[in-house]
């Protein structure tokens, strides 16, 4: 691997399309799932209650009551110790009387009743209330209303007007599509989106993502409106409350763990990815809170889109249901200080000491918050390939393909050994696994590596190899301030990694953005304009002495994280001075 620039930039892959913006695949908002969906919300709850009761008998038996009792007990916990605003009024004294009913297996009703009468009886009664909390509604003037908005809002993030004044912050001239770009296998979802049901399963690094991914894929990319989970506590707030409420997101609550809920939940994803409502969810559960990219991924919804395309073919449907990895590159994260904080005390526990908190003049956050507005930033939001709820590729006729090539058939994978389309969950645990596998190879394969990840990897690199008999706790001990990176081995050794993310590129094994062919110095003035555009302690900067320098060695591990799954080390060749040391010069 040669440690020298390429001397001819490399054209960027085709899948690349920057600054476009695409007509909309259905104008008609009334025409779109989500839409109908909420128009038919009572009928749907109806088959929601229903097909979680059928579940949880199957999967309860008799012990039906039990599971009953520890529900009611889980529920009477969490209303004593963590009501939110949102919960119902009364809900203490609801779940009080639930639990004398199955204790005295009395309905307080006229006709006498059977203790598998009332247990089945309260089933229904549970999983109607969790139902009706969980379904959400889609209203076309608070969508319209909400496009508008997040125009204004994105705009003003990402300084998306062409200006760099005070009163550019105010301007009309917005080209959002310019600087929140959507990449990827854009043509070819969008195709898909007209012949079957899209699942798009995005990377998870800020609460920001479901919004805007939503707002992405509809204004950029053109794709309708998707159903996705928003936590029940964003519904404390009454704002918040009332846009979530018609945007089509069902309520997620994570304070309920108890099998009913969670049937319920599951059956709700399921019956929309069956009815043909386009759906986001991240598979990942919760934001990445070390940066990296997620390599381990829950079953529990990904299973509800194999399960809808069994049920779908076991309704005589030949209509797909196509996974679309979604990847999230980020020059920065808004909340990165909180969530490596938070891993590190998880993973550290008492070996993690946080560095002592740095004071902030007026001027210095005055000066932060005018950066935030008047530097222009770009988000990337890669659109995977696509595939079937096996993890087969899809083109984009929607036919699926092996991994030696072979055309496949969807349908096949549900059929039992006597040619029928059958319902066998265990055999779909196994495709979901596949599944997950597939996806994460095109997180990495298909997410845009930017300036930002490259630098910030090459620097914690460079630390790391000069402490080597240090663990990752004494190097975030060690005090930013007397440190600096020599910018001429920095410069050799983030060549060498870049080089070897371009190898990758044409193995099909990563892509790179459009800065990262440039020369390496204008790649490190690229990685700084924006690395530290959103926090005041930057993770890299230039002192007032020319050198490069961190404010916080656990933010620079952060962005580090974001190419630590690429293993990338391997094969450097390290200079001998990495690492300057003030208290030795």
């Amino acid at each position: 691997m040669s440690a020298n620039p390429v001397e001819t930039p490399l054209p960027p892959p085709d899948f690349e399309r920057e600054g476009k913006r695409y007509a909309h695949t259905a104008p008609d908002v009334q025409g779109w799932a989500i839409y109908e969906l909420s128009e038919d919300r009572e009928q749907f709850v109806n088959i929601l209650e229903a097909s979680s009761c059928r579940r949880i008998l199957q999967e309860c038996g008799d012990g039906l009551p039990d599971a009953l009792s520890k529900t009611i007990f889980s529920e009477q916990e969490r209303t004593r110790t963590e009501p939110w605003k949102v919960d119902p009024p009364q809900e203490r004294a609801y779940w009080k009387r639930l639990a004398k009913m199955l204790a005295t297996k009395s309905l307080d009703e006229d006709e006498p009743t059977t203790a598998d009468q009332a247990a089945k009886t309260i089933l229904h009664r549970i999983v109607r209330r969790y139902a009706e909390e969980i379904v959400g509604t889609f209203k076309i003037p608070t969508f319209r209303f909400a496009r508008r908005f997040l125009t204004f809002f994105f705009g003003r993030l990402l300084n998306a007007a062409g200006g760099r004044t005070f009163t550019s912050l105010f301007s009309k001239k917005i080209l959002l599509q310019e600087k929140l770009l959507v990449r990827g296998y854009v043509d070819h979802v969008r195709k898909l989106s007209k012949q079957g049901t899209v699942v798009m399963v995005p990377t998870h690094f800020s609460n920001l993502d479901s919004i805007l991914i939503g707002y992405a894929l509809d204004q950029v990319a053109g794709l309708p409106a998707m159903s996705f989970g928003a936590g029940l506590n964003l519904y404390n707030t009454g704002y918040t409350a009332y846009f979530m409420n018609r945007l089509g997101a069902y309520r997620v609550d994570r304070r309920k763990r108890n099998p009913l809920y969670m049937t319920t939940l599951k059956m709700m994803s399921k019956l929309l990815i069956q009815r043909g409502v386009p759906s986001l969810f991240f598979p990942g559960g919760t934001r990445s809170r070390s940066g990296e990219l997620e390599t381990k991924l829950k079953m529990g919804l990904l299973g509800t889109a194999v399960e809808a395309q069994r049920a779908r073919y076991q309704q005589g449907r030949d209509d797909k249901v196509f996974i679309v990895p979604v990847i999230l590159s980020y020059p920065f994260v808004l909340e990165a200080q909180f969530l490596i904080e938070q891993h590190l005390r998880r993973e550290g526990q008492d070996r993690y000491i946080k560095a002592k908190d740095s004071f902030h003049s007026l001027r210095s956050i005055l000066k932060f918050i005018w950066g935030v507005f008047s530097k222009g930033n770009e988000i990337t939001i890669s659109l995977g390939q696509p595939m079937d709820v096996v993890g087969n590729r899809v083109d984009s006729d929607g036919k699926s393909y092996a991994m030696s090539g072979r055309h496949v058939s969807t349908r096949e994978y549900f059929r039992d050994q006597h040619g029928k389309v059958n319902k066998d969950l265990q055999r779909e645990s196994e495709y979901t696994r596949l599944l997950a596998n597939r996806i994460v190879a095109r997180y990495h394969a298909d997410g845009i590596v930017l300036p930002s990840h490259l630098v910030s990897y090459t620097a914690y690199a460079m630390l790391e190899r000069s402490f080597p008999k240090d663990d990752l706790y004494a190097i975030l001990r060690l005090p930013a301030e007397d440190f600096y990176f020599r910018t001429d081995a920095l410069i050799k050794v983030m060549t060498q990694i870049r080089d070897r993310l371009l190898d990758m590129e044409l193995e099909g094994n990563a892509k790179v953005s459009n800065e990262l062919r440039e020369a390496p110095d204008r790649i490190l003035a690229h990685a700084i304009d924006s690395i530290g555009n959103y926090h005041i302690d930057k993770p890299l900067k230039y002192d007032s002495r020319g050198r490069l320098v961190s404010d916080n060695f656990s933010m620079l591990y952060y962005y580090h994280n974001r190419l630590s799954t690429y293993h990338l080390k391997s094969r450097v060749r390290w200079p001998k001075e990495m690492i300057g040391d003030e208290r030795k010069e």
